[in-house]
């Protein structure tokens, strides 16, 4: 099998079944016979915090991967019908750390009574179970903490373990590059590289699996450091992955390879770009807060020390700051097919904190089951942008795929004295209505203002992917999700909407050109769903198209010019 490169996608669905007919055959599964190892020749570290709560649940009985909680009768590997989600979490062995967490004989004994009953069930392949991306990150959990939980263990428990982890790692071997693509692959190759090192006469291993990310890198990680699947959620995996592989490396007495510290010099600017002033981070394209311990302690493995970028142009994403108050907003075309699993249609939505505080906000991601929730927590209207006749700014397909989508957005930015504009347009409706989203922001420089303004018009012959058309009379919104923690009342007979934040400060936002209405909103971010509210600016386009311009003032602030 030769090495990846740019342009190997993983296998289309075809090739993917012929190859899981193939492996699954028990000529293929004598190919995986080798020597058994009797130990580990190198601990990895596992930096990262379990939950102590989850794990002692686990002990009992409950079982809470992916937002699905399972109570199996018997064993959770008997559980086919749960969630694919929830089956794929606990086959990738990461609540290891959970149990960690909790500690104590009753964790080693249910981290063993588990891992026994899996090398029972799926010694052999199987299709999600032995998966490159899931065995590579069950690679990880097993030998970052076989000191903890199995070295100790009988000697044949140990010698089943570590026969299975040899067998294993051969497979990954030849399907890690190309099995699946996206931080999936880096996933399976990470956990390649992990086996290499860890699993006595398997170098050669190691070897392939330092080709293979050398190779990688420049394809997963954009110029500015951002991934191309555009979610600061992916961001913060793909440094946490990083992070590990070089500790890895380091812990083996490996070389670090130049293009591994680059890259992870690289990312690590840009997880900080995507973080409110709470620590957590922006809602866009599947991302939730996260735990800002959590983030603040990659960040501090990364051991980065690069200033915060303002523009991540490759990624297309905007930030601004001034004071305490901070926006951030998605001024980039969807991921291309291949990269866009995580993809919502939220083209020029923008998020506004304010200090430690979220005022405006973006509803993100569900974990509930089924795709009517899934689809709804991923429309346009489940941002803060705008969005015509209730229609998606970029369609999105069953396959979590965009199928029609923006293809166009155009950026400007200047700045002086402190004082920020930004300028952007997307072409998402230029096809079905003729129209081009415009959105204008202005930021005072003592962070006490911001204008924005929102325009629609019709579509010329400049090559922004539309047709001319009549613009005329077509209804849109302008949404802004507030934060669960924020209050918000109409005031000025309606003209205006008063919020406040809970450490005190208040703001008005006051709209020319569209209605002004509060409704009900939910957010997925932290927690679970919280139900919120949402200020929504309606109108309808004339001939010419329409423009509502909109102001957010701090109550008590400094007076901005603009």
């Amino acid at each position: 099998m030769t090495d990846l490169s740019r342009d190997h996608p993983a296998w289309p669905p075809v090739q993917r079944r012929l190859m899981g007919m193939v492996f699954a055959t028990p000529f293929y599964s004598s190919t995986l016979l080798h020597r058994r190892p009797t130990r580990l020749s190198a601990a990895p570290p596992d930096p990262w915090p379990g939950d102590a709560e989850c794990g002692a649940a686990m002990i009992q009985g409950t079982y809470k991967f992916s937002g699905t909680t399972v109570r199996p009768e018997e064993s959770p590997w008997d559980e086919v019908d749960a969630e694919s989600a929830w089956r794929e979490a606990l086959h990738e062995f990461t609540w290891l750390r959970d149990l960690r967490a909790f500690g104590g004989d009753d964790a080693r004994k249910h981290a063993r009574k588990l891992t026994a009953e899996w090398l029972t069930d799926h010694r052999r392949w199987s299709a999600t179970a032995w998966r490159a991306d899931i065995m590579g990150r069950r690679l990880v959990a097993w030998t970052s903490h076989y000191e903890l939980f199995f070295a100790s263990a009988p000697d044949p428990f140990r010698s089943q373990l570590l026969s299975n982890m040899a067998r294993q790692a051969r497979h990954l071997g030849r399907t890690a590059a190309r099995e699946v693509d996206g931080l999936a692959r880096l996933a399976a190759i990470k956990g390649l590289l992990f086996a290499g090192l860890c699993i006595p006469g398997e170098m050669p291993l190691l070897a392939r699996a330092t080709r293979l990310l050398e190779a990688e890198l420049p394809r997963q990680i954009l110029p500015d450091g951002g991934h191309p699947e555009r979610s600061p959620a992916v961001q913060l995996v793909l440094l946490r992955d990083l992070v590990d592989i070089r500790a890895a490396l380091s812990a083996g007495h490996q070389e670090i390879p130049e293009a591994l510290k680059g890259a992870i010099g690289r990312v690590a600017p840009m997880v900080r770009f995507f973080r409110h002033g709470d620590g957590g981070l922006a809602l866009f394209n599947d991302s939730a807060e996260g735990d800002p311990v959590a983030i603040d302690l990659a960040l501090a493995q990364a051991n980065v020390r690069k200033r915060t970028p303002d523009r991540s142009i490759d990624s297309g994403f905007e930030r601004l700051s001034a004071g305490k108050l901070l926006v951030l907003c998605d001024a980039g075309v969807p991921s291309e097919s291949g990269w866009d699993a995580h993809t919502h249609a939220g083209t020029l939505g923008l998020e506004v904190g304010f200090g430690k505080e979220r005022l405006i906000v973006n509803c993100g991601p569900t974990l509930a089951s089924g795709e009517e929730w899934r689809n709804a927590a991923r429309a346009t209207a489940a941002h803060s942008t705008l969005a015509i006749e209730d229609t998606n700014s970029s369609e999105l397909g069953a396959d979590s795929g965009s199928e029609r989508r923006v293809s166009r957005v155009h950026v400007e930015r200047q700045e002086n004295d402190g004082e920020i504009w930004l300028s952007a347009s997307h072409n998402g409706y230029a096809k079905q209505f003729g129209l081009i989203h415009n959105r204008r922001l202005y930021m005072s420089a003592s962070g006490d203002e911001l204008r924005g303004e929102d325009s629609l018009t019709g579509v010329e012959n400049d090559g922004r992917g539309g047709v001319p058309g009549n613009p005329e009379n077509r209804a849109f919104a302008i949404r802004f999700h507030l934060h669960p923690s924020v209050s918000s009342s109409l005031v000025q007979d309606g003209a205006a909407v008063l919020l406040r934040l809970p450490g005190g400060s208040g703001w008005r936002l006051r709209v020319g050109g569209a209605k002004i209405d509060m409704a009900e909103s939910i957010y997925f971010g932290s927690s679970g769903a919280k139900r919120t509210q949402q200020l929504v600016l309606s109108g309808r386009t004339d001939g010419s198209g329409a423009t509502v311009k909109w102001a957010l003032r701090r109550e008590g602030g400094k007076n901005s010019k603009g």
